[in-house]
């Protein structure tokens, strides 16, 4: 009995947040922050921030923390609302800080329950890319959030199912968002030039974050070259 109510403790927090986004899909709240909807306040919104410096930033980290941890499809448009209010250096930091938060609370969430599910049930072959996702972590785990080709919510979550420790997480989450974030908080000072988000970032911009990534994945990719090396000569004595 004891276990089954340790099982369903588990479950709790990532059965809430679960609640909670589908409360806010049905009550449309991504609607409600959206690039025009910003570009149409924009006046109002710098007033406020003018006249209340520090609640409006406290608001803003409240705000971008919901979002991220309920996955909600508006950090983009947050994003370059953070650089326009706070400018591309304050901006950056709130947003980082803010992201790395709410990444944390859902990393946290899906790690006790659906990570340590999976563990539970798993194979040899989720034992070995597990004990090979935690042996290269940082590498991994930066990679995926320097290079934009990958759905931030998933990177928030993949690696709770190969059990990542917390505090490689939290770093790599704040180092690795960072460049992204500077270059579209620095977009946002021009707010309202902006006209659809498809065109906020270039082909090239993409590539240097693909360059950037692969970069950071160097380390790995020679530790394991390493391995197979010493492997395949192990087996040519064998």
């Amino acid at each position: 009995m004891l276990i089954k109510k340790d099982k369903i403790k588990k479950f709790i927090p990532i059965s809430i947040i679960l609640l909670l986004v589908i409360l806010a899909w049905l009550l449309d709240l991504a609607e409600l922050i959206t690039l025009e909807s910003i570009k149409s306040q924009r006046s109002e919104l710098l007033e406020m921030v003018n006249a209340r410096p520090v609640l409006s930033a406290f608001a803003f980290i409240a705000i971008y923390i919901i979002s991220v941890a309920l996955s909600l499809p508006i950090a983009t448009v947050l994003t370059l609302l953070g650089g326009f209010l706070f400018g591309r250096w304050l901006g950056t930091l709130l947003i980082v800080f803010s992201a790395t938060i709410g990444a944390t609370i859902l990393f946290v969430a899906a790690k006790s329950a659906i990570g340590s599910t999976l563990r539970e049930k798993a194979g040899p072959l989720f034992k070995k890319v597990e004990s090979n996702m935690n042996q290269n972590a940082i590498g991994y785990l930066l990679f995926m959030r320097l290079v934009p080709v990958f759905p931030f919510f998933m990177v928030n979550i993949v690696p709770a199912l190969f059990n990542i420790k917390l505090l490689p997480y939290i770093t790599t989450t704040f180092v690795g968002i960072m460049p992204g974030t500077f270059v579209y908080a620095n977009v946002g000072r021009e707010l309202g030039t902006i006209n659809t988000l498809s065109d906020l970032i270039s082909i090239e911009t993409i590539l240097a974050f693909i360059l950037l990534g692969i970069f950071a994945l160097l380390p790995t990719i020679l530790k394991q070259a390493k391995i197979l090396t010493i492997n395949q000569n192990n087996e040519t004595i064998n």
